[in-house]
């Protein structure tokens, strides 16, 4: 399947990407900009190619129906975003239950256009103790970008200066940043 992947996504659609890190096992993945649902299919074929399994989370209507199983078995688990359902905790836990776990969010929460990102991904990572790796899928490069393990500081509003400045000059698929 890896070498499936890695076919479809760097010889078939010409992407090139640098690796995940392998140390440490546990953070928080953050994708940005989200702007089309083909960021999903790219981010897919990237984290099987690479053979890490990076978890994510998505809005509950995503897991039901025909297709619900398949966004299980590809690691992600539904969120009912009418309701308050401590999806924190509920990710801290998973962090410390398991000694090698990644999971990945998009920091807009959607992909329209927002003025601010949402929160959840730092206090996540505050949380339960891990870094948080920023990703990025520049469609006009066709470059998947990693940066070095982050640890957030006690500075919210200092932390994601350092975190937006990552994705300055990054082109999603449908541009809006």
């Amino acid at each position: 399947m890896k070498a499936f992947a890695r076919f479809i996504l760097y010889t078939i659609l010409g992407w090139k990407a640098d690796n995940f890190p392998l140390e440490p096992k546990k953070y928080v993945v953050i994708a940005a900009p989200h702007t089309s649902w083909v960021d999903f299919p790219i981010a897919i074929l990237y984290r099987i190619s690479q053979g890490i399994m990076v978890h994510f989370i998505g809005k509950d209507s995503l897991f039901k129906g025909p297709f619900g199983f398949m966004f299980r078995m590809l690691g992600g688990f539904p969120v009912d975003r009418s309701k308050n359902n401590n999806t924190v905790d509920a990710i801290v836990a998973e962090f410390n239950k398991s000694e090698d776990f990644k999971v990945g969010l998009s920091p807009e929460g959607t992909r329209k256009k927002v003025k601010e990102w949402r929160t959840g991904f730092y206090y996540i990572a505050k949380g339960a103790g891990v870094p948080i790796v920023m990703a990025t899928l520049d469609f006009q490069n066709k470059y998947i970008k990693l940066s070095e393990p982050f640890y957030p500081t006690d500075n919210k509003e200092e932390d994601f200066k350092v975190m937006k400045a990552f994705y300055k000059d990054v082109q999603g698929k449908k541009d809006k940043m």
